[in-house]
């Protein structure tokens, strides 16, 4: 069992630490050091990716903590089952249709920030913000709990 709790933590490790590099790190060096509509390009051919490796590490997560520990636990069971909700949302809604708004936008360089699709792709940008740091939070307590 011993292996199993050992690729349980790693799954977290690398899934919050993972999200911990892109929001925290790569994301805000990348809008300081290109325009925005390279970074945006770049950010935005990095998702797809991103996500997958949220949901690969979670599953494993799942499978492992389950394994391990049952549902004797029941708050990390929760946390992962809400954590894989919340980037199924983002992979599956929130990314797809946030990257049919920058093509229809073209250029946000060359774009009001009024325009209508501005200001859903803002809104939607909120959103999967609100869902990551939901996200690394979850992974901070999940890798903290005993």
């Amino acid at each position: 069992m011993k292996i199993v709790q050992a690729i349980y933590q790693l799954a977290i490790s690398l899934w919050a630490g993972g999200n911990a590099i892109f929001t925290l790190l790569l994301t805000p060096i990348l809008f300081k050091t290109e325009t925005r509509d390279i970074a945006a390009r770049i950010v935005g051919n990095l998702f797809p990716g991103y996500f997958r490796w949220g949901l690969t590490c979670g599953v494993i997560a799942l499978v492992c903590r389950l394994a391990g520990h049952g549902l004797t636990a029941k708050l990390p069971v929760f946390l992962l089952l809400a954590m894989l909700a919340v980037t199924s949302f983002q992979a599956l809604y929130v990314e797809p249709r946030a990257a049919e708004l920058k093509r229809q936008i073209g250029s946000f360089e060359t774009t009001a920030k009024d325009h209508p699709l501005r200001r859903e792709f803002s809104r939607l940008h909120g959103v999967s913000a609100v869902c990551n740091l939901a996200v690394l939070a979850g992974g901070v307590v999940l890798v903290v709990l005993p």
